[in-house]
């Protein structure tokens, strides 16, 4: 399948608290900060090509200031503006220049519940090495998951615009569909879409380089103190591992590895009764999937919708 859209490059958080919110991800969470401005910190994933997996803006209120994916070409971003535009979709800066590390050339829009989403190619990339046995540290950022209170409407807008396709969805007698994983490569999922009370960022989860390096991680974030959420385990849906905690600002972030890569040509989506222990946690080392869990997720309500951010 050919698309325009090729991977996840960042995503971009907003803070009252700069400082405290920089010290945790260039910290103990074990991101590399690679540039600064003013109110501004650009994290890399030590493994990772992208100039920055995550940047930090601060700001008088917490938001979700913009998903960014990469194109190959500047020819597919000008495709992809495009197309947006004769779809109606708001487009909020026009294809050009940027001017974050790394520069090259890309655009922003709302999705349909208002996020910011950035496209772009010819970005320079960023030296980066191969991790070594035990460090436990993110090698890239894996994906991201996003809360949307219409969860059908919001798949199928990133199915249209954006040629993401359904990998797996998981559901229960009870609530019906709860999450769309979704993929723009070969990857289970780079996107998935939350059912949610309200549009916010369900959470971000980055790859560590094996088992190993994840407990590792995991075992470090416990004892700094930061809030555990859920895990160990590992999930059916993607086969990936997973520790999730709360930054200092309330964001859910993950650790994982192993997360599966499809032969799309032949791959067919499975709908997961999540109500079903084995589902959520094929070891069955995590703590119960519940009500307090699931709430941890929903996050704030995004101060961000429909408000492009200032940078």
């Amino acid at each position: 399948m050919t698309r325009l859209i090729t991977h996840l490059r960042h995503v971009d958080l907003a803070v009252p608290d700069f400082a405290e919110q920089r010290d945790f991800y260039a910290g103990v969470w074990g991101l590399e900060e690679v540039a600064t401005d003013t109110g501004l910190s650009f994290l890399a994933a030590v493994g990772s090509p992208e100039q920055y997996v995550v940047r930090i803006r601060e700001a008088a209120e917490k938001r979700l200031d913009l998903v960014a994916f990469g194109a190959e070409t500047p020819a597919d971003v000008d495709a992809l503006a495009a197309r947006m535009r004769a779809a109606d979709v708001r487009i909020v800066r026009e294809p050009g220049t940027l001017d974050t590390p790394g520069g090259g050339y890309g655009f922003r829009f709302f999705d349909l519940d208002g996020r910011t989403i950035e496209i772009s190619a010819d970005v320079a990339v960023r030296a980066h090495r191969k991790l070594e046995e035990k460090e436990s540290v993110p090698v890239r950022l894996s994906h991201v998951v996003l809360n949307s209170p219409d969860l059908a409407a919001t798949r199928a807008w990133y199915e249209r615009h954006l040629d993401f396709a359904l990998s797996d969805t998981l559901s229960s007698p009870y609530m019906g569909d709860v999450m769309h994983f979704m993929r723009c490569n070969p990857q289970h999922h780079s996107l998935a879409i939350a059912k949610g009370p309200h549009a916010s960022l369900h959470h971000l989860s980055f790859e560590l380089r094996g088992v190993d390096e994840y407990m590792r991680g995991s075992g470090r974030i416990i004892r700094s103190g930061a809030k555990k959420v859920w895990g160990p385990g590992r999930h059916l849906a993607g086969d990936n591992t997973f520790t999730y905690f709360l930054d200092p600002h309330g964001n859910t972030v993950e650790y994982t590895t192993e997360l599966e890569r499809l032969d799309e040509d032949t791959w067919h989506p499975s709908v997961y009764d999540f109500s079903q222990p084995e589902v959520t946690d094929q070891w069955g080392t995590a703590n119960p999937m519940n009500e307090l869990v699931a709430k941890e997720s929903f996050n704030d309500v995004d101060r961000g919708v429909f408000v492009a951010p200032p940078v």
